[in-house]
């Protein structure tokens, strides 16, 4: 029998170099390929930069929550106050404590919301381009079961809205 010629260490320095050298010659590979999407991207110019920055500042997720009845409504579009409705109410009502654009945040309100006693759900939903967190407790057929679930939230310091929704 022939005796064996090298060792463990020639065998693991020439595996090493080896390895090395595919290591090397793998990444001047994909240096040297251009990067897919950074061609199709058109380049941004400072003022479109600075109007969307803009537009950011000033952003409110909650603005269509707002209480106030929208521009060009008045009294004459209100309802009748004694008018009796016949059948069900149109409408469910929600509790809205929130709308967040970080799930995170949405999520720690309504562990809060649960820490008060109330059963919240946190819905995801696009909403002027942004994706926008909700944090509701609901439905409530009568309006009147929200409001109170309102007040209450907003007597322990929790800034809620009434929501009203088309009944499916």
């Amino acid at each position: 029998m022939k005796a064996q010629r090298g060792g463990f260490v020639l065998g693991l320095v020439v595996g090493l170099l080896l390895g090395l050298a595919v290591a090397l010659g793998v990444a001047l590979y994909i240096t040297k390929t251009p990067v897919p999407f950074i061609d199709k991207v058109p380049p941004h110019s400072p003022e479109a930069d600075s109007a969307e920055a803009a537009r950011n500042r000033n952003w409110d997720p909650n603005a269509s929550l707002s209480t106030k009845p929208p521009a060009g409504l008045g009294a004459a579009s209100a309802p009748a106050s004694g008018a009796a409705a016949s059948g069900p109410e149109p409408f469910v009502y929600f509790v809205q404590a929130g709308a967040f654009s970080r799930p995170e945040d949405a999520e720690q309100q309504r562990a809060r919301l649960g820490l008060l006693g109330q059963a919240a759900k946190v819905s995801e939903r696009d909403q002027a381009g942004r994706t926008v967190f909700r944090v509701r407790i609901g439905p409530f057929d009568a309006r009147g079961d929200a409001d109170a679930l309102q007040a209450r939230l907003q007597a322990e310091g929790v800034d809620a809205r009434i929501v009203r929704v088309a009944r499916p």
